[in-house]
């Protein structure tokens, strides 16, 4: 029995994490294919679907038609919910997979990476081979590929491509040719069935060369009785090393895109961090501002409820004979106003649940429960004795630490000091170095009547033998150099991206002036809004006592309906200054916090949880419910 018991409490947990799991929806990740090896790299990467129903959070808060919200389950919902936030998670996404993309190297995005691979006749093979060798024929025998070139709109030297390449290219021909020349062919008609397999891999260089290795593959079989091996092979194995000696030399120039890349994930992540505090200061601005219409129709509630009071009870003085039937008219009419802003009231209340609603769904009001769900907020703007605030300059160095839009100001700088080293390279000349080796073999069947030397006489293994054993090796050695006489487009090209960093860090000096500015205004702002608070609270206890004399004396007829209309007038507004002054000092207050760049830290928000769209803070409906009149 206990076994079994266990077993159905595990079976219980596990469905109920699943199906939280399930209800929050997948989270917005790139999947990297996962098929065999071979070909992963010609797959594309997976994305999960879009996720269009809101959170469990949201529902679970909702009670008899009612949505009990604290100020951080507003803040979760919205976080898990929100579709401009939704957006926002795609940037820091893109920034990574832009840095696997300038880690392969080559142009910038866009711009094609040209290679070539020709087939060509082997130089002395066959009749055409060797008249090419003696220059007697151009090499027009075979096709050239070549890849679309592009115009590199970046300045200073190309990444090279930094993904291993390989390429071939085969053709099969059947070549007829007129020889009216019969001393070399002796035939005038030369028919040849050739087959060319061209193979090359490329591997780019991060110093600023690349290093290929080309197999070439001939085979020749041709009607003329001249050619003592026929049909023949012609392999060939060269090696390649091209390096850039002065301009596009060095690791730092050549990998400076990925280190902007790199960069660039800060940047990415910094830069929702700003979108995401720039959410929650709304969300709690929302927040607030319906606490504050709460408030506002909750004491618009309780004078309906004064003045029809009075109402009631000057109509049974007046029944009494204690006084005059004209008395009756002045509470009426208040009663009548007072009935007038309680409904303005109710409806400011249900545009503001509205807005408050579709900064927290997806869905916004389509969805019909969503639509008829009344909020009843349930935390209340506490103002404090009084407000312990360090000095500017203590202030300052705190933003300065934690405000996205500095900390994006100086990935920015480091960016443009990386991106300056492509336009100081290019001050230099052009100096390249080239090495080559190849060895080449040849073999094929002799013809009878003109034997060729026996070490030639074979097939493609005899060729591959001779060129493995470097029988007929080859090599060069060379270097070209390029130098502008003025060099007025590279000085001017690094003239410029020096006046513009310059003028970065003139910019930067001017937003960290305007920073100071604002937080000395935000702070002037939360003094005033506290004074303000405090002198609300004293007016409204004045009035109070004012509106108890005055109807006392109404009661003893020392005062007329029209004099407590007027101290009851007088209350009600003094009330709502009250009111304001609380939402006042609330919105200072969370101004000055995303000012200090301390509204994510102030709300114990984290910046992982909001990318991944889930917030692990339980949310709990309050054991006793409340709502407005």
């Amino acid at each position: 029995m206990r076994k079994t018991q266990k077993g159905l409490a595990f079976v219980a947990a596990w469905s109920s994490l699943a199906s939280q799991l399930i209800a929050q929806g997948p989270q917005q990740i790139v999947e990297p294919p996962h098929a065999p090896i071979l070909i992963r790299s010609y797959e594309g990467a997976r994305l999960a679907p879009l996720e269009m129903n809101n959170s469990d959070r949201l529902r679970s808060l909702i009670r008899a038609g009612k949505l009990y919200l604290t100020v951080q389950d507003a803040i979760a919902i919205a976080i898990e919910n929100n579709l401009d936030l939704e957006i926002d998670r795609y940037g820091p996404l893109g920034a990574e997979w832009n840095l696997k993309r300038q880690q392969a190297g080559g142009p910038l995005k866009g711009v094609t990476n040209g290679s070539t691979l020709s087939n060509q006749s082997t130089s002395g093979q066959g009749v055409v081979g060797s008249e090419v060798a003696a220059g007697l024929a151009s090499n027009g025998g075979g096709s050239n590929t070549t890849g679309t070139g592009g115009v590199v709109q970046q300045i200073g030297p190309i990444t090279p491509n930094l993904d291993p390449v390989f390429q071939n290219a085969t053709s099969f021909q059947h070549i007829t040719t007129p020889q009216p020349n019969l001393t070399v062919s002796q035939v005038s008609s030369l028919i040849d069935s050739r087959h060319i397999i061209n193979s090359f891999v490329q591997q780019g260089l991060i110093t600023g060369g690349f290093v290929q290795v080309t197999a070439n593959e001939s085979y020749l079989k041709e009607n003329a009785p001249s050619n003592n091996l026929n049909p023949g092979v012609a392999p060939v194995i060269q090696i390649t090393v091209r390096h850039s000696l002065l301009q596009g030399f060095g690791v730092a120039v050549n990998r400076r895109f990925i280190t902007v890349a790199e960069k660039q994930i800060g940047a990415s992540r910094e830069t929702f961090r700003s979108q995401l505090l720039n959410l929650v200061a709304s969300v709690l601005n929302l927040y607030w501002d319906l606490v504050a219409d709460d408030d506002d129709l909750k004491v618009r509630q309780r004078a309906l409820e004064a003045a029809q009071k009075f109402r009631e009870d000057t109509t049974k003085q007046i029944e009494l004979g204690a006084i005059a039937r004209v008395e009756r008219l002045r509470p009426e009419a208040d009663y009548s106003a007072r009935r007038q802003e309680l409904e303005i009231s109710q409806a400011t209340v249900r545009q503001q649940e509205n807005l408050l609603k579709t900064a927290m769904s997806r869905t916004g009001l389509e969805d019909p429960l969503i639509d008829a769900v009344e909020i009843v907020p349930l935390d209340h703007v506490e103002v404090p004795e009084q407000d312990d605030l360090p000095g500017l300059r203590a202030l300052l160095a705190r933003a300065l630490a934690k405000r996205p839009d500095v900390a994006l100001a100086k990935i920015s700088d480091e960016t443009g000091e990386i991106q300056a080293l492509g336009t100081i390279n290019t001050l230099l000349p052009s100096l390249q170095g080239v090495y080559a080796t190849w060895d080449a073999g040849q073999a094929g069947v002799p013809v009878p009547g003109n034997p060729p030397d026996p070490k030639f006489v074979g097939g493609l293994g005899t060729a591959l033998g001779q060129v493995f054993r470097r029988d007929y090796y080859s090599q060069r050695l060379g270097a070209s150099f390029n130098i502008p006489l003025y060099n007025r487009q590279a000085q001017g090209d690094y003239g410029i991206d020096q006046l513009q960093n310059r003028q970065s860090d003139l910019i930067e000096r001017r937003n960290m002036n305007a920073i100071l500015v604002a937080i000395s205004n935000q702070m002037i702002a939360l003094r005033q809004a506290r004074t303000r608070y405090a002198q609300a609270v004293d007016t409204r206890a004045l009035q109070e006592q004012l509106l108890e004399k005055e109807q006392q004396m109404f009661n003893f007829g020392g005062a007329t309906s029209a004099d407590v209309v007027a101290a009851r007038t007088t209350l009600l507004a003094a009330q709502l200054t009250e009111v304001e002054a609380i939402a006042a000092y609330g919105r200072a207050r969370v101004a000055l916090d995303q000012t200090l760049g301390e509204t994510l830290e102030v709300n114990h928000i984290s910046v992982d949880e909001a990318l991944n769209g889930r917030v692990s803070r339980e949310s709990k409906p309050p054991a006793t419910t409340e709502s407005r009149p």
